[in-house]
């Protein structure tokens, strides 16, 4: 008879028991040798699917569905983390196998449908039993000791989010990307198992184990999560390929921009920006910043950036400013930056932006990930180490002057483009108002440069840089950059103007 081990939550309705198959601790390799022996082997998807009825429930309808707090796991043994999960359904069609880890081994986590409250909603009795759970989140006292907020959220396809003690969520994470943008379609790979390993009664990190598999790749992830004013999730990617994959981004970002102050067409809305991301930040090997605003194109835009020994690249929101926003409810002001840093040299890549052409503000439309120009060969082991962080702003990312806003006009004659771009921050603020500055313009054609000016900004306590180009007939790539004498004071600026 199989002996199961039981939290004292089981009179509440929540049960760990042993794992399938497992007689021994586990460790993280066991999770690395199971990936390699999937790949090995024929893409089979084992996961469970959501009864059909589930997935035509209102958005509504699948809110009003709780975990009820009291049960969450590691509660009764007083931890500083616990975890809480997520019922299936709508857009969750896949269920995911949960275990708890500890020092006799891996304790499957049981789902009960006696777990939620199901509000208003009046199917519960025809929950199965055994259903099993969507994703999870890990809470931690992030905010004040006495209270645990929800720190990050492991729900669909691979995504993860998390966020800083000041932010709300915004930007999701992926484990991998595949063909993205690509006409053949992008394949979404997904995990299909987590082990969530007990912390100590003095941890300040938790850590999570994960199995990903897709048709064409499997892999193992092992997250260690250190929330704090910037919370910083540390991965371990070992990949494995059943066959060769034409593009792999690596350490994908994902997150929404409907419109800004640099956007041409706007919906009638009483906001004055909608989105949770600005911009792309890149910090190549020689130590050159770039940034790239973000835009809602008029059709599929991909751009490359080489970046070989990548030193990090991030989805930022910049712009803190409420009045630019005027958003109560989703508080986009108050979204996370992202910023992935490599752990030791990817070697050669390019930082890969995807920005989709969106109708309204529900859908992510921005992604970014790492690209090696390496194949990935199919059965070898492909390890990859990075951080990933949360959070409002960092003085060092970038230590100079940085972008803070872009804008396009008509000019001030006849099929001119102006573009005004306003820097801060660094040693800007230190120059003196009567100093010159030389802005560095370099044009994708630079036939079609106009002039340009650098005037000081008396209200920012920035400086701005003001140039005009005749209007292009094909899409103008410009970078820009401010300089003093031989030092460069800020980021580079980088945009691509449409026609």
């Amino acid at each position: 008879m199989r002996r199961f081990a039981w939290t004292a939550a089981l009179l509440l309705g929540l049960a760990v028991a042993p794992s399938l198959g497992a007689s021994a601790p586990l460790d993280f390799e066991s999770v690395v040798a199971r990936a390699r022996e999937r790949a090995a082997s024929a893409f089979e998807d084992r996961t469970r699917r959501v009864p059909p009825w589930l997935l035509e429930i209102t958005y509504d309808q699948w809110r009003d569905i709780r975990f009820r707090p009291p049960l969450s796991l590691w509660r009764d043994r007083n931890l500083p983390f616990e975890v809480q999960f997520f019922h299936p359904g709508l857009f969750y069609d896949r269920v995911v196998e949960i275990h708890e880890v500890d020092a006799e081994g891996a304790h499957r986590v049981a789902f009960s449908p006696s777990l939620f409250d199901y509000g208003k909603n009046n199917f519960a009795s025809r929950v199965p039993q055994d259903l099993g759970f969507a994703g999870f989140r890990l809470h931690y006292p992030i905010k004040r000791p006495d209270y645990r907020d929800e720190v990050i959220v492991f729900l669909g396809a691979s995504y993860f989010r998390a966020v800083g003690r000041d932010n709300v969520f915004g930007v999701s994470a992926r484990g991998l990307a595949l063909d993205t943008a690509e006409p053949r379609g992008e394949e979404f790979p997904f995990f299909e198992e987590f082990w969530l390993v007990r912390p100590s009664r003095r941890a300040e990190a938790a850590e999570i184990w994960a199995l990903l598999e897709s048709p064409r790749a499997a892999g193992a992830y092992r997250f260690v999560v250190y929330p704090g004013i910037e919370t910083v999730v540390r991965v371990d990617a070992r990949l494995f390929f059943r066959e060769e994959v034409g593009k792999v981004g690596l350490a994908p970002l994902t997150g929404m921009f409907f419109y800004g102050e640099n956007s041409r067409e706007r919906p009638d809305d009483y906001r004055p920006e909608v989105h949770d991301v600005d911009g792309l930040s890149i910090l190549t090997k020689e130590g050159e910043w770039l940034w790239r605003p973000l835009d809602n194109p008029p059709r599929l835009r991909v751009t490359s950036f080489e970046a070989a020994d990548v030193g990090g690249f991030g989805l930022f929101q910049r712009d803190r400013d409420f009045d630019h926003y005027q958003d109560l409810e989703t508080r986009p002001d108050l979204r996370p930056s992202v910023w992935v840093a490599p752990s030791g040299k990817w070697g050669e890549g390019r930082v890969e932006l995807v920005e989709i052409p969106v109708k309204e503000e529900t859908n992510d439309n921005v992604v970014a990930y790492w690209v090696p120009s390496r194949a990935l060969e199919p059965g070898k082991e492909h390890r990859f180490r990075y951080d990933v962080s949360w959070f409002s702003d960092h003085p060092a990312r970038p230590p100079g002057g940085r972008a803070v806003a872009t804008r396009v006009d008509r000019g001030t004659g006849e099929d001119l483009r102006r573009i005004i771009v306003d820097f801060e921050g660094g040693a800007l603020k230190k120059i003196p108002r009567d100093h010159v500055l030389e802005g560095v313009l370099t044009l994708g054609d630079p036939s079609r440069f106009v002039e340009q000016q650098v005037i000081p900004n008396p209200v920012s306590g920035g400086w701005r840089l003001v140039f005009q180009v005749r209007r292009p007939s094909q899409p103008l790539e410009m970078r820009a950059f401010l300089r003093k004498g031989r030092d460069a004071l800020t980021e580079t600026w980088s945009y691509l103007l449409e026609p």
